[in-house]
């Protein structure tokens, strides 16, 4: 007896899958692409790196101090969120 070929599958489910993650990355980059971008922040009028008075400063995650040799700073934390960068200790007179 000659067996007949069966049906090809109508199991559509791994299509479905794959057509649904290929619209949700369009999707996302066309948003990224659509939304504006980050903030740009301004910077101060003089900031304390550049000032010579300031012999430390801190943005809250750096802690920086003025050597002979140039500035030293610290390195921050995993978590740090930098703030506007302050004078901690200035020139004495």
């Amino acid at each position: 007896m000659v067996s007949s070929p069966e049906p090809a599958s109508t199991d559509t489910s791994g299509r479905n899958a794959g057509l649904g993650i290929v619209a949700l990355v369009g999707f996302t980059v066309l948003l990224g692409a659509l939304l504006p971008g980050r903030p740009t922040h301004e910077p101060a009028a003089l900031s304390p790196a550049s000032d010579a008075a300031c012999l430390e400063w801190s943005d809250g995650c750096h802690v920086c101090r003025r050597l002979p040799e140039g500035p030293a700073c610290s390195l921050p934390g995993i978590a740090c969120t930098p703030a506007a960068p302050t004078c901690l200790r200035r020139v004495e007179g």
